[in-house]
């Protein structure tokens, strides 16, 4: 219970602070441009506390869902040196008046040169992309902090699992005494052995081990690993299979036919275990445009998801079932 407490302690600073900082990216550059800033507040809703340095009021309210600054004449007057005016011909109309009616009363005299709607173009777009740009700090930071600091868990060279037996049901669990040992095991290999080489070739990386054994299939290969910080040489054979051929993107390769298309490869029945691996400061930039390339694309597709969504609730299947359901009756 203690730490489920904890937990929402830690999300709700940490929101508040993702906030401030967001909010921070739009008052500086407001501040440094002359706009007069008349709050800086974290959260909606009630002021729990604030405290006014200078012209501005810092405070926190209740709700730390959001936050706001507050700029003096945010929204221009209806016509150059016009005067706001009350609007009665709709409701658009009357929201767009009161937010000017609103900033108006935020412009005080002597104060007129100083409101953010009389700043040039690029002044204005830089204070509005202030808050984005800090929310991207933010990320590279955070990034930082997980990669370079605690790391990331991937494949290690190591052994993390070495199959007793090769089993050709792909819903059995266990081996039979009919079913042949696995390579890796008829060969002595053993979970937590370190591959050193394999045939001859000096093993950096998981996926390189995997590649030298696909690429020896009924051919007898000189393994040397690591065991009890000894180098220990086994001689093992991988089994000929065959595996899908998959294109760049993940997907399977089809023939003119329209059926996946396999190779022949090695097979010795071992996976990797994972290790925690603290990455380089060159890893950040890349892992955080990978990650917003990803977002966009979610954003991009969401329509077209939709569009799915509603085909498989409401499209033919379900009139077929519709139109069963009115016949059977």
């Amino acid at each position: 219970m203690l730490l489920y407490v904890l937990g929402i302690v830690v999300v709700v600073v940490g929101l508040a602070l993702s906030i401030g900082l967001h909010e921070l990216g739009h008052l500086i550059p407001a501040k440094r441009f002359g706009v007069k800033v008349g709050q800086y507040m974290i959260g909606f809703g009630p002021t729990l506390f604030s405290r006014k340095r200078g012209e501005t009021e810092y405070g926190v309210k209740a709700i730390p869902l959001g936050g706001y600054i507050s700029m003096a004449g945010m929204y221009p007057p209806e016509r150059a040196g016009g005067e706001a005016r009350t609007a009665s011909t709709g409701f658009l109309d009357t929201l767009v008046q009161d937010a000017r009616d609103q900033s108006a009363e935020t412009i005080a005299p002597g104060d007129e040169d100083r409101v953010f709607y009389k700043l040039p173009v690029w002044k204005r777009i830089v204070i509005m992309l202030g808050g984005p740009t800090m929310n991207l700090l933010i990320a590279i930071v955070l990034y930082a902090v997980v990669l370079c600091g605690f790391g990331v868990y991937q494949a290690s060279t190591t052994l993390g699992v070495v199959n007793e037996c090769v089993v050709t049901d792909a819903s059995q669990t266990e081996c039979t005494a009919s079913d042949p040992a696995a390579p890796a095991a008829a060969a002595g290999l053993r979970p937590g052995d370190r591959l050193i080489s394999i045939a001859g070739t000096p093993v950096t990386s998981w996926d390189q081990g995997s590649e030298l054994i696909r690429a020896h299939p009924d051919e007898e290969v000189a393994f040397v690993v690591e065991r009890d910080g000894a180098e220990l040489t086994l001689d093992v054979t991988p089994k000929l299979t065959e595996r899908p051929v998959f294109d760049a993107s993940g997907q399977p390769v089809l023939d003119a036919d329209g059926q996946p298309v396999t190779q022949a490869v090695g097979f010795i029945g071992v996976g990797p275990a994972s290790e925690k691996v603290q990455q380089p400061v060159t890893a950040v930039l890349p892992a955080v445009w990978d990650n917003t390339v990803a977002v966009g694309k979610i954003i991009v597709t969401l329509p077209q998801r939709l569009v799915q969504v509603a085909q498989a609730a409401f499209g033919e299947t379900s009139a077929i079932r519709t139109d069963r359901s009115a016949s059977s009756g």
